[in-house]
């Protein structure tokens, strides 16, 4: 048999449209209006960044590979086991690392239709095929997620709440989707925006991990903690699943300055529920101004919202995007999540909001 002349990559990997992040830099800009990645509006606790500067003179050393001392404080706040937590380079590798392990070709990953775009990259990155289970009203439909499980389902996904809907799923209707699903296929909760939602019926998944031998809850530090550029995430895990993911994670996936600066924000209180007021403030305030402009909106409980422009080429979603462009603002357009009549932003400082609110306004009425 002839040998490939070319090096042949595994299954699935060339079905992957390489994921796309939201613009941070536009023409004849210095200092456009970010909010295209659901970045904080106010930034790092100044105590994650003295922590971060503190280790400056330390970076010829390697970290502690086990992570113990933000395992710690990450238990202290949340109340949980530090040994089921399982700390990485955001929860993206998290998410790769469960992939991993417990899927591969011949098996099927299921996520919610408009679900975060790494759920089906890194499915086919692991042969995997990658099931979307269609949504309502922008919400994921547990009813339809379930139908879409096989034999050969492997692991569901679900982002609550949703990145890019800004929708949930009650603690009730998460219990209904964990209680349908066979005892072999994981269900990995994603709750990276969960410190933003104040609804009395929401739970992030720690209740489900402490119930069940199935259940992941996938956190982050990029949201509210304002440490994107740090890369770190945690999950919160059964024992034995725990024990997996510290059997393939890299020795030392969280690097030093990240430890740091994770431990001091997570013992920042002040500067965490500084966070959530201003988005509190600031998300109904948008929304109603969005609103208020004829523009179609679902209700978000995250840091950002979708609106939905009009069918005409003058002021639809791409036509929008170019205006708020052309003014140094940067929106995220939604056409790689099947909704190309949307458009993602960010809430940001108020100073910021003010003028995407008054723009869109003279985008809207613009002839």
């Amino acid at each position: 048999m002839a040998l490939p002349k070319a090096p042949v990559p595994g299954p699935g990997i060339l079905d992957i449209a390489p994921y796309v992040g939201g613009e941070s830099k536009t023409a004849g800009v210095e200092r456009p209006i970010r909010l295209a990645s659901n970045e904080s509006a106010l930034g790092p606790s100044p105590k994650a960044v003295a922590a971060y500067r503190g280790l400056a003179e330390d970076i010829h050393r390697y970290p502690d590979g086990s992570v113990a001392e933000l395992r710690a404080a990450l238990g202290r706040y949340h109340g949980l086991d530090p040994e089921r937590i399982v700390c990485g380079a955001g929860s993206d590798e998290l998410i790769g690392l469960l992939l991993r392990c417990y899927a591969g070709a011949g098996t099927e990953v299921v996520y919610s239709r408009h679900g975060f775009l790494m759920y089906p990259i890194g499915a086919l990155s692991v042969g995997a095929t990658a099931v979307a289970a269609p949504e309502t009203s922008l919400t994921a439909d547990v009813d339809a997620i379930l139908a879409h499980v096989t034999e050969r389902t492997r692991i569901v996904f679900i982002a609550n709440p949703n990145n890019p809907t800004g929708t949930y799923l009650s603690a009730e209707e998460m219990a209904r989707l964990h209680a349908g699903l066979p005892p072999n296929v994981v269900l990995a909760i994603d709750a990276a925006y969960a410190e933003f939602v104040s609804r009395n019926d929401y739970e992030p998944g720690i209740g489900l991990v402490n119930r069940a031998q199935n259940v992941v809850m996938l956190r982050t530090f990029s949201k509210i903690y304002a440490l994107a550029g740090l890369r770190l995430g945690w999950a919160y895990c059964p024992p034995a699943i725990a024990d997996v993911l510290n059997r393939v994670r890299g020795p030392f996936n969280v690097t030093a300055p990240a430890l740091g600066a994770g431990v001091a924000a997570v013992e920042d209180i002040g500067a965490l529920a500084g966070a959530r007021a201003h988005n509190e403030r600031w998300l109904p305030w948008f929304s109603d101004r969005l609103a208020a402009l004829g523009l179609p909106l679902t209700p978000s409980v995250a840091n950002f919202v979708l609106p939905e422009f009009p069918a005409d080429p003058k002021h639809n979603a791409d036509a929008a995007f170019a205006f708020l462009q052309a003014r140094g603002i940067l929106a995220r357009r939604m056409g790689g999540y099947g909704l190309p009549k949307h458009l993602r932003i960010t809430i940001g400082t108020g100073e910021e909001m003010e003028v995407v609110a008054a723009v869109l306004a003279e985008f809207m009425t613009s002839a």
